[in-house]
């Protein structure tokens, strides 16, 4: 193996480490009990939004891979996309590396269907820049509506700033909108075509993108306890710097890096409840979706198996 194939591991346990002692000072008071305590007094329709929640959010992730293959003129089932989606995020999100770990899951899965190498890698690069666009979108809206958002992770910052990252935010969004309208010329590097896409494609993923962030962020929302809690968008901008945060930070699950971030975007909150709801968040969009997605990429790699013995058999 090259020097490189260890790079993003050896970041992301990094990435981990300083965050779990971080984490760990920041905690150093609070029991075990106290969050066994919290967890229990979660309303029993609480957990079942968060989990209505979470079907939202990987429902709109089903939806990144079903625009790309749109802008791509490709017909796939909508089964097949929802199943190669569900696995693909499920995987990256815990493993980490999600373009690294989500390109070796869709290629495996996008090549049995007859696309080329090339289409799949236009695939996954448009999932993702479908991804940064709800990121710019919410970020635009929170910023610009709770110019305070920032002040919570650093008191000496400007409200200004707000401003200036907002209205930055949602000129790029912009742009790319009219990019699309006008029929910008496509971008050519080597054998890639990036051709701007349609208008009807862009107006889904505005939708999409920022559907999926919004239903993640709300199984934070609705596990957390009303009593000093900030409102929704407060908690969508703390998600969204969180979130973010731990996907550069590669840290496997954004373990350490997610907590963190939280904790010190909601500073006047019982810090037990703050961790109770994130656990709830990766028991609903992490953990259980991941024991699910080996289900799914042990019964595929079966049947691709019991397919290559047929194939064999019949040619001989």
């Amino acid at each position: 193996m090259k020097l490189k194939d260890y790079v993003w591991p050896v970041v992301g346990l990094a990435a981990v480490g300083i965050s779990v002692w971080l984490l760990y000072k920041e905690l150093r008071s609070i029991s075990l009990d106290d969050v066994i305590h919290s967890l229990y007094a979660i309303p029993a329709h609480r957990w079942i939004l968060a989990g209505l929640a979470s079907l939202v959010a990987y429902a709109a992730l089903a939806g990144y891979d079903r625009i790309a293959l749109l802008h791509l003129r490709r017909k796939i089932s909508w089964l097949f996309i929802a199943l190669c989606s569900f696995t693909t995020y499920a995987l990256s999100h815990n493993i980490g590396a999600s373009v690294l770990s989500g390109a070796v899951v869709r290629y495996r899965a996008y090549s049995s269907q007859g696309m080329s190498g090339p289409e799949i890698a236009l695939l996954i690069a448009f999932c993702s820049f479908t991804f940064m666009l709800g990121v710019l979108t919410l970020s635009a809206v929170v910023l610009l509506l709770e110019p305070h958002l920032l002040q919570r992770f650093n008191a000496e910052l400007p409200i200004s700033l707000s401003y200036v990252l907002g209205f930055g935010a949602l000129a790029i969004v912009m742009l790319y909108v009219f990019g699309s309208w006008l029929h910008f010329r496509p971008l050519r590097i080597r054998r890639f075509t990036l051709e701007y896409p349609r208008l009807p494609v862009v107006a889904q993923q505005l939708i999409v993108g920022p559907l999926e962030l919004i239903g993640a962020a709300a199984i934070i929302y609705f596990t957390l306890p009303t009593a000093g809690n900030p409102g929704f968008l407060i908690i969508l901008g703390i998600f969204l710097v969180s979130f973010s945060a731990a996907l550069i930070s590669h840290a496997p699950g954004g373990l350490g890096v997610l907590e963190l971030v939280f904790l010190t975007g909601l500073p006047d909150m019982n810090q037990a409840d703050v961790l109770a709801a994130l656990i709830i968040f990766r028991l609903f969009y992490l953990l259980i979706p991941f024991a699910l997605s080996l289900l799914v990429v042990l019964y595929f790699e079966r049947s691709q198996l019991l397919l290559r013995w047929y194939k064999k058999d019949s040619d001989t």
